[in-house]
């Protein structure tokens, strides 16, 4: 401090400091110049180009000139202990990204003198070293995300570039339409199912006991999965019914059985791995609906499936707790019976209120949607002409039900008790499997077998009859589903 009660930096200081609101002047070594000095060593943790920028006018400086970090603007700087100070957007630079700057917000030359120690430790900092400062640096930023990714996805990817001999992420692939896909692609996706419906049936049969679930095996009556498989095709017949009554309703397309059939085995193929909606979205753009009408028509499909699965389990849980049973309890049965009669109220009373909602964006057009969906629900039940698509659902849900039923009495040679087979069912199917990805591989094969367990059937007995369901469920219905997507295909590029 000078005698007027000035502030300056003395050269040779590495700081100054003074009652008032001082930022910080950090001596930083100075640039190599033109005479060809040697270059200052990378320390450990530094990186390379990324963080030594050099502009032009850097050569015409004189040699002992220092660059000084940015200072009482409450922008770009290191602290004394170690933290970062940031540069804070203008008001009308709002989408300006924060960086290290100096107080003339040129290039910062000077950040060469931040080493990756200083950095280390700091979450401000890592972000600064790893997306700011390398944000040219595409490769470094693989790197880093290579070292943070779990060790599944590592190896997932590895596993991906030997097979289909390309640098693909597992994420990219994901983004992937099922239409995009090669052959390979969608096997290595069938592979991936069966590699998690099969660690979930393993968790589970080791919670159960494998002695028990191995012992379900030796008197098994092979009789019944004719009748599970026979269930099977019902419900994908009642299924394409109702999928047609949804394309159709309020002036909607006109969708072939054939075309239809198509649509449902892909949905509910293992290689889809954003679920079947997904595929249905795709349908019916193809068939010149718009993306909001296809969205609202989608989460109509889903209504009802719920619209008749939930009612059914409700008066189930009813019909158990005015019996007194003890299992399954309450809190299994209470919540179907409170929330289904609640949740169909409410969806009545918003549906009058609806046209409020109309014209908008954001979650306003997201409650319009949902609610022109229940809007599609209601014209199925009340008009004559599309009563077959709740007859359709129906039948999806007898013929799926009918099947695991039909498992169930292959290993436990007694006919299950059809109230908790219901419920548990309908507790397991939470997400019905074509919301969930894969067909619901591996989620389903972990809830359902504790669903009926719940409800009072055997663990052991619930493992094996799973197992076997998901085989006429899941897994046979590959071969329609892979001809499905065949026909999609060249029905798109035709």
């Amino acid at each position: 401090m000078d005698a007027g009660g000035g502030l300056r930096v003395e050269v040779g200081e590495p700081c100054v400091g003074g009652r008032g609101a001082l930022g910080v002047v950090e001596l930083l070594p100075a640039p190599p110049g033109p005479g060809g000095r040697r270059r200052r060593q990378l320390q450990l943790c530094e990186r390379g180009p990324q963080v030594e920028p050099c502009s032009t006018h850097h050569e015409r400086r004189p040699a002992g000139r220092q660059d000084l970090v940015d200072r009482r603007m409450g922008e770009g700087g290191e602290l004394p202990n170690g933290a970062i100070m940031l540069q804070r957007p203008d008001a009308d630079q709002s989408g300006m990204a924060r960086s290290l700057v100096r107080e003339d917000r040129q290039t910062p030359v000077g950040l060469h003198g931040v080493r990756g120690h200083d950095l280390r430790g700091n979450p401000l900092g890592h972000r600064r070293r790893d997306s700011a400062l390398a944000a040219g640096g595409g490769a470094e930023n693989r790197d880093h995300r290579a070292n943070h990714d779990p060790a599944i996805v590592r190896f997932t990817e590895a596993a991906l570039k030997k097979l289909l001999r390309r640098d693909l992420t597992l994420p990219g692939l994901l983004r992937r339409n099922h239409l995009e896909r090669t052959h390979i692609e969608v096997a290595f996706f069938v592979a991936w199912s069966g590699g998690l419906a099969l660690a979930a049936l393993v968790g589970v049969a080791w919670v159960a006991g494998f002695g028990r679930v191995i012992g379900r095996l030796d008197e098994i009556n092979p009789i019944w999965f004719a009748v599970a498989f026979g269930a099977e095709v019902l419900a994908y017949v009642g299924y394409i019914l109702g999928y047609r009554e949804v394309a159709r309703v309020e002036e909607g397309p006109e969708l072939g059985h054939g075309h239809t059939a198509a649509i449902v085995s892909t949905g509910f193929g293992a290689f889809v791995a954003r679920g079947g909606f997904a595929v249905d979205m795709h349908a019916f753009r193809d068939a010149g609906v718009s993306e909001r009408e296809a969205r609202v028509r989608v989460l109509g499909l889903g209504a009802l499936e719920y619209a008749l699965l939930a009612p059914a389990a409700c008066a189930t849980a009813a019909f158990l707790v005015a019996e007194g049973r003890h299992r399954p309890s309450l809190g299994l049965t209470l919540p179907w019976i409170v929330a289904v009669p609640l949740g169909f109220l409410a969806a009545t009373w918003a549906l009058e209120h609806r046209h409020r909602f109309r014209n908008s964006r954001g979650w306003r057009d997201a409650i319009a949607q949902a609610l022109d969906s229940i809007y599609v629900l209601r014209c199925l039940f009340s008009r004559r002409s599309h009563l077959i698509g709740p007859l359709g659902a129906a039948l999806y849900w007898l013929g799926d039900i009918v099947c695991l039923w039909a498992c169930l009495q292959a290993f436990t040679h007694g006919t299950p008790d059809v109230a908790l087979l219901l419920l548990g069912y309908a507790t397991g199917y939470a997400l019905t499997r074509r919301t969930l990805p894969f067909g619901g591989a591996g989620a389903v094969e972990a809830l359902l077998p504790f669903a009926l367990y719940w409800c009072g059937i055997s663990l052991s007995a619930a493992v094996v009859a799973v197992f076997a369901y998901r085989i006429f469920n899941l897994w046979l219905p590959l071969v329609p589903a892979a001809l499905g997507l065949r026909t999609l295909r060249t029905r798109r590029t035709g």
